[in-house]
């Protein structure tokens, strides 16, 4: 499973309907599942963001298939990280050249 942490800005609709948010991260979650992935930790934040997400999903392609249907409700923009766990990094380190 690739690793992704999602950075997300509530838009100005986001705002204006903010009481809905529990419900809108309930689908989040089942469209995360639709994708084969899973939200596996999720916070508000203060300052450049308003939460942030660490999400699990089998490909990039899915990962954007359940972004673009998340950020279609117009309530929310994202920018996305695809993480990498240090176990691999080491394992890339160590076939440099």
């Amino acid at each position: 499973m690739a690793i992704f942490i999602i950075l997300g800005r509530f838009t100005q609709e986001g705002i204006t309907k903010i009481k809905e948010t529990p419900q809108q991260f309930e689908a989040a979650k089942k469209v995360a599942e639709s994708i084969g992935g899973s939200i596996k930790e999720f916070y508000y934040t203060m300052g450049r963001y308003d939460f942030v997400s660490i999400t699990e999903a089998p490909s990039y392609e899915t990962m954007m298939k359940g972004l673009l249907t998340v950020g279609g409700t117009g309530m929310i923009r994202t920018e996305t990280l695809q993480a990498i766990p240090i176990e691999k990094v080491e394992d890339i380190i160590k076939d440099l050249p």
